[in-house]
């Protein structure tokens, strides 16, 4: 009963979280001007969630995670372009051919250590992009692929150059997929997660499944990667072989150091630091931004989350994050 009334009362929705949720919808209709990128943010956001579903609440390490990305863009891209281009049901298509990989993928981090599933997940991210780059008759190649024009969003909203309707669109979609993993994580599911992520020969021994929770939360985790590379695809018009490079699952990862493991406003807040920075540091000094990011990170690991972030502890834990 304890354990019931513990969870209900984490799943409950904190009285800053809909004003959050609120000024980000607000925020393409005052700034106008930052709608690519606040569609951009939205899209690293989902991506960083996903990741965080399998690091910060199951304790799996990937270098990998990529794949998922790619594989949901590259199908969202391919059925726009020779099948429909009806968004919301490429969409789904790019979260199915994703959430496919990952239950085949699951099975590769059901043995072994830290380092082998390392190993394992990045070897399935550069065999994919080996693929997209072989197979240039369908992908397209080194060139990408080109030519990919969506439809209008429910029929009604154009995608225009502005991005207001991909940064509603990319929104709404991390908002929705946002519920859905905030559902799973404060469910007595998301709780053996985390038993799994503590101890996991303890979990095995009080006679929690690990296997078949291991492979449904990297499915899951695989499904809403795929949605985040298919988000990009369709609102870009655009796919290529840096879907697959290791510098996406390692920029995600980076965000997950800035934002925080084991809540899920971690990566969205690692998103929203890591790609202003980004933004704001390439345009005052193109060829050395990525310096100054690795300098941030640097004093983020060396001074502490914490005390640079000290207003937002209180966050974390009325999210039943990780201290």
């Amino acid at each position: 009963m304890n354990t019931q009334t513990s969870l209900l009362k984490s799943s409950r929705w904190k009285p800053w979280e809909p004003v959050l949720w609120l000024i980000a919808f607000i925020a393409p209709v005052l700034l106008p001007s930052h709608a690519l990128i606040i569609n951009e943010i939205a899209i690293v956001a989902l991506f960083a969630v996903s990741l965080d579903l399998v690091l910060g609440y199951t304790g799996i390490v990937s270098l990998g995670h990529a794949a998922f990305f790619g594989i949901g863009g590259y199908a969202a891209a391919l059925f726009a372009k020779l099948v429909m281009p009806d968004p919301l049901v490429g969409l789904a298509v790019g979260i199915g051919a994703a959430t496919l990989l990952g239950a085949v993928c699951s099975l590769t981090i059901l043995r072994g250590s830290d380092l082998t599933r390392l190993m394992v997940t990045l070897g399935v991210a550069l065999i994919l992009l080996e693929l997209a780059n072989k197979l240039d008759w369908l992908t397209g190649g080194a060139d990408g692929l080109q030519g990919v024009v969506m439809g209008p969003l429910l029929g009604r909203f154009e995608f225009d150059l502005s991005g207001r309707t991909a940064a509603y669109y990319s929104l709404a979609v991390l908002l929705i997929l946002f519920v859905l993993m905030r559902r799973l994580v404060h469910s007595p599911l998301g709780a053996t997660l985390k038993a799994i992520r503590d101890n996991r020969l303890r979990a095995m021994a009080i006679g929690i499944p690990v296997a078949s929770r291991l492979a449904i939360v990297y499915t899951v985790a695989a499904g809403v990667a795929g949605a985040a590379g298919a988000l990009l695809t369709q609102t870009t018009g655009f796919a290529s072989l840096d879907l697959f490079e290791f510098h996406r699952s390692a920029d995600v990862l980076l965000i997950l150091v800035v934002g925080g493991v084991g809540w899920l406003y971690g990566g969205v807040a690692g998103a929203i630091v890591f790609k202003l920075m980004q933004d704001a540091l390439s345009s005052i000094t193109p060829q050395y931004w990525t310096f100054w990011i690795g300098l941030f990170l640097v004093v983020l690991v060396l001074v502490g989350r914490e005390r640079l972030v000290r207003p937002w502890t209180w966050i974390r834990r009325g999210q039943g994050g990780r201290p």
